[in-house]
């Protein structure tokens, strides 16, 4: 039985055993919220700065450094899409993953953070949770000294790994150290209490989760199952296989996919925009 076949039907047996214990669970978790569109008088929580590197932006085409007004429409559109549907349902945790890699998870988790933390009324928390290839602290050139990994191996506090980049209402738990046995730690006591500690915090925010490709481990369905309420595939045209979706339609069925990404799609729109 491969390494995914086991997570399938651990996900399963769990869902089995406990699934009044999950209703109640989610229950209060959407009584404790506030829709994400509502604006709240608290101040929004501030970290240690960290100050990213806007040549590592521009080179890796991170918001706000990208001249190209249809991908910065996209990103907009994306944005708004995704919270009409976690407003609908009261959602806050945002898992995103690709079925392989190469695909621009990660890009698109960082895009697509920084354009929820434009929004005046939406505040976002993004988390380097790609404990195999972690790659957010490094695409917005960020030089920090403790990350979730620090964090994970009791070497860090939460506070001392979150950070305030400079823009608005947006926290980063960037990580990079790389660990073997990573589906263990993301479903071990210290990632439970960092996830309790995001999804207590006043006023809420939306949480991203930047995560390794589907196809490539069983830590997405080891975490997402229960820590995210929903889920973002991305695929890449000309990268992305047949084959690799139709592999990825038992492991989506677990899990609530909120939405597809197509990336490096050659289709364009550069009408003038009204």
């Amino acid at each position: 039985m491969s390494l995914i076949e086991s997570a399938i039907q651990r996900a399963r047996s769990a869902a089995g055993r406990e699934p009044a214990r999950q209703a109640e669970s989610g229950q209060q978790r959407r009584a404790q919220r506030t829709p994400t569109g509502e604006v709240s008088k608290a101040p929004i929580r501030q970290f240690q700065q960290i100050r990213p590197d806007s040549a590592a932006m521009e080179r890796n085409c991170i918001l706000p450094q990208i001249a190209d007004q249809s991908a910065l429409r996209a990103y907009k559109i994306l944005r708004t899409r995704v919270l009409q549907r976690m407003n609908s349902k009261q959602w806050y945790a945002l898992a995103i993953t690709g079925l392989d890699s190469g695909q621009g998870k990660t890009l698109t988790a960082i895009n697509l953070s920084i354009a929820l933390a434009q929004d005046p009324n939406t505040a976002v928390y993004l988390v380097d949770l790609d404990l195999q290839r972690p790659k957010v602290g490094e695409y917005l050139g960020l030089n920090f000294e403790k990350g979730l990994g620090e964090y994970l191996l009791g070497e860090a506090t939460i506070d001392e790994i979150c950070y305030s980049p400079g823009i608005e209402r947006l926290a980063i738990i960037p990580n990079s150290r790389t660990f073997e046995q990573s589906s263990d730690l993301l479903s071990g006591p210290r990632m439970l209490e960092l996830v309790q500690r995001l999804n207590s915090e006043q006023p809420r925010r939306i949480v991203v989760y930047d995560m390794p490709p589907l196809l490539l481990s069983d830590d997405v369905l080891t975490f997402a199952p229960n820590n995210a309420d929903g889920l973002l595939l991305v695929i890449s045209e000309g990268a992305t296989t047949r084959s690799q979706v139709e592999k990825s339609k038992d492991l989506l069925a677990e899990m609530n996919l909120i939405g597809v990404v197509l990336n490096r799609s050659m289709e364009r729109n550069d009408a003038a925009y009204y």
